[in-house]
């Protein structure tokens, strides 16, 4: 059987991300560590290139962890009323429900 991904689980594989983005930036332009740090829309912590690249981090830890692959740029996570990159809090509980949906 698949492991089950628990919010927090899902929520520390967002940090691992934004971790390996941290150890590229100067030290004044660190992103925080938080349900709250805003990844997208006004006073995000990310550029867009920086978005997709944690994105990309996350599918792929994810996908390692979890051994079911998600989708986190598609036309479905664009179409959401409220963006899953809002913050870590969004993207994570969108994670899950990705995970739900395909057990």
């Amino acid at each position: 059987p698949l492991p089950v991904m628990t919010e927090s689980h899902v929520r520390e594989l967002i940090y691992g991300a934004l971790r390996s983005l941290n150890a590229e930036l100067a030290a004044d332009r660190q992103i925080p560590l938080a349900p709250e740090t805003r990844l997208f829309g006004a006073g995000a912590a990310l550029a867009s290139l920086s978005l997709v690249s944690v994105l990309l981090d996350v599918e792929a830890a994810v996908e390692e962890a979890s051994g079911r692959a998600v989708s986190l740029a598609d036309d479905r996570a664009m179409g959401q009323p409220v963006s899953p990159y809002t913050d870590v809090a969004t993207l994570t509980a969108y994670i899950l429900t990705l995970l739900h949906e395909h057990p």
